[in-house]
């Protein structure tokens, strides 16, 4: 019976947000505020449809009920609970209805919000919410039902694909799937803008916060999913530049170029054109990035099998474009900059240098991800792009955009004079230099290393130094250091949170410098009770070990003992696992991990022998974990940026009261 009400609710909900969109386009054509409200209730209704329809699936997973295909699928009886929770979102159908889940989250809670100061945008905002809701809820009730029923009830289900049997599951796809749908709400507000001719500074400032939140989500989940790639796949690496992987990080960068030029648009009321460009862009991508995930179209470790949907999404994202072009059309007349830029050595061309470089980051790797697609079409074959081929083509524009990241702060609005940019830079190029020959001093050779390592402490040292300028001031005036800093950090949480988002990412390259270019790996056969060098390292290997996992895993572990200088420091186990019932092996590393480096070993093979032999992969990763300190530091400054701040809430109170209230006709 569950089953069946689950498919009820989600029917419910799809009539529900077709009344909503035609509730609203009536109650905005007739100007008759009370549809508009009746639609936006509407609206707000489809969330607790959407709980309640994942709730009665994942009722379904803990009850082992096989008759219902999804959880046949995804789950199994001996699967752990957490597991059978999580996998709502381990397939495809469950994960569509979860997206929706989400997306219909971040949809009610806009339209709670209070609208006395933007009842024109209402009706239109609803209509372009159930836009996609209507898109999504289709797929779920009509081709991706969730709920179907099996014609034979099997014992025993085929349980989670063994890739997403970790605790990452737990929180990685949540928070891209967050990211994912959390950038709707800015394309919802400005296409309301749009349609309803309002296209002044008031939907950015409404959705700053929302997009800010988007953009954090979709990096935290980008970087767990590297530290999944990292502790599960078992290459050594974290990033593949997978297509799925991509399809992630292209969204986040253009989303990443909008919260940087729309800045330029409250501040100097330039780039309207623009900004409206890049979030049509990064809703598109986000489509698109569902898309690549879906169709099986691309292959992928992390994609979804091929399926119907595929052709489905491609014309719900070209139909959107078309209606997003329709109406940045109509009104470009509107989207006219009232000001133009009066120097290329200003804040405002930084800030344009920033988002050029930011798209052509972006257009490279789509053109790259998709060349399987392209080369199939002229030749007839696919072909592939390698991750050599990415960082090649890449690693001069990340250098520039990582260049531009410290100088760009010390520009003035308007014009900056070169004689005011070297005096401020002469010193810290200097400190820089000395600190890259000390490197070259200590070993360190390589022209491209030397080079990246220059740009990134360049860099770091001019945005450190951002912070010390911002604290002696307030110390001129008397403040302790520890008072000066916090005050400084509170009075201006926005800029401040960016700079800390600056330092994390800065952070994050000096460690993917290090693994790129200095990363040693080693494979070798041993015997138990032999040894290897591998770096500073002896590490012994002692002894494997075979038992049975939870569920239909067979687990085979190795122990291996770690020296350094005749020290025992770490006994590390890494091992194979065995999906019997999907017969498909897994290789999960083992590491003994520092600031400095980690010690990373896989086993590769072993044959029970007298001699119990084993075949081992070492890796060592120099400053990797830099990489997820700098994460967490990116993550840290997203927050102090997104968190509310009194001076400019008191700011935005006055400016309200100071507009007039129009009433709505009934």
């Amino acid at each position: 019976m569950i089953p069946e009400i689950g498919a009820i609710v989600l029917l419910i909900a799809f009539v529900t947000a077709v009344y909503a969109a035609l509730a609203a386009w009536y109650g905005g054509s007739k100007n008759q505020f009370r549809w508009v409200e009746s639609a936006r209730n509407a609206t707000i209704a489809i969330w607790p449809l959407t709980i309640l329809a994942s709730a009665l699936l994942i009722t379904s997973l803990l009850r082992n009920d096989f008759s219902v295909a999804y959880v046949w699928q995804v789950s199994s009886i001996e699967m752990p609970t957490y597991l059978k929770v999580t996998a709502l979102w381990g397939g495809q159908a469950g994960s569509l209805m979860f997206w929706t889940l989400l997306m219909s989250t971040f949809i009610a809670l806009v339209m709670m919000r209070k609208w006395h100061t933007q009842r024109e945008l209402m009706s239109n905002a609803i209509i372009v919410a159930n836009m996609t809701l209507i898109f999504f809820l289709a797929i779920n009730t009509f081709v991706e039902n969730p709920f179907t029923r099996m014609d034979v009830i099997p014992a025993d289900g085929n349980g989670l694909n063994p890739l997403l049997r970790h605790l990452g599951m737990i929180i990685h796809p949540p928070m891209l799937y967050l990211g994912f749908t959390g950038f709707v709400i800015p394309y919802i507000f400005a296409m309301a803008a749009l349609m309803s001719g309002k296209v002044d500074d008031e939907w950015i400032k409404t959705t700053r916060r929302w997009a800010l939140v988007a953009w954090l989500l979709l990096g935290l989940g980008n970087i767990l999913g590297g530290r999944w790639a990292y502790d599960v796949l078992g290459w050594g690496g974290y990033w593949a530049w997978d297509p799925v992987e991509n399809a992630s990080f292209m969204p986040w960068l253009a989303g990443t170029a909008f919260l940087h030029s729309v800045m330029i648009q409250e501040k100097r009321n330039m780039f309207k054109m623009w900004n409206m460009f890049l979030v049509i862009l990064t809703f598109s991508l986000v489509m698109y990035g569902t898309f690549i995930v879906r169709s099986g179209v691309i292959s992928s470790v992390h994609s979804f099998a091929e399926s119907a949907i595929g052709p489905m999404f491609f014309i719900f994202i070209a139909v959107m474009f078309v209606f997003s072009t329709y109406w940045v059309n109509a009104r470009r007349n509107l989207l006219t900059s009232q000001n133009s830029l009066q120097s290329f050595l200003s804040r405002e061309a930084a800030f344009l240098y920033n988002n050029f470089l930011m798209m052509a980051i972006l257009a490279i790797i789509f053109l790259f991800t998709n060349y399987p697609i392209l080369s199939e079409l002229v030749t007839g074959e696919k072909g592939f792009v390698g991750p050599p081929v990415y960082e090649q083509a890449l690693a001069p524009l990340f250098a520039l955009l990582v260049l531009l990241m410290g100088v760009a702060p010390l520009t003035m609005w308007y014009r900056t004079t070169l004689k005011r940019l070297e005096l401020r830079l002469r010193w810290p190029a200097i400190i820089t230099t000395l600190f890259v020959a000390i490197l070259f001093v200590l070993g360190i050779r390589g022209f491209g290393a030397l080079t990246g390592f220059w740009v990134v402490a360049f860099s770091l040292l001019l945005t450190l130094l951002e912070f010390w300028k911002g604290t002696r001031a307030r110390m001129k005036k008397g403040e302790s250091l520890p008072v000066a800093f916090s005050k400084m950090m509170g009075r201006n949480r926005r800029r401040y949170g960016g700079y800390w988002v600056h330092v994390g990412v800065l952070v994050m390259a000096f460690g993917i410098i290090g693994i790129e270019l200095f990363q040693e790996e080693t494979q070798i056969r041993l015997q138990s009770g032999q040894s290897i060098t591998v770096g500073d390292y002896e590490v012994a290997f002692n002894n494997v070990g075979q038992f049975s996992g939870e569920d239909d895993l067979i687990v085979t572990e190795a122990s291996m003992d770690v020296y350094r200088d005749g020290r025992l420091l770490q006994t590390l186990h890494p091992r194979t696992e065995f999906y019997t019932r999907s017969g498909q092996p897994m290789t999960i590393p083992d590491m003994r991990s520092t600031i400095e480096e980690d010690l990373y070993v896989l086993l590769v093979n072993w044959e029970p022998t007298s001699a119990n032999e084993a075949t081992f992969r070492f890796f060592i990763n120099p400053l990797v974990n830099w990489v997820w300190a700098g994460g967490f530091i990116f993550i840290l400054g997203t927050l102090i940026a997104v968190w509310p701040d009194p001076v400019e809430k008191r700011v935005a109170a006055a400016r309200r009261r100071k507009r007039p209230f129009v009433q709505a006709a009934d």
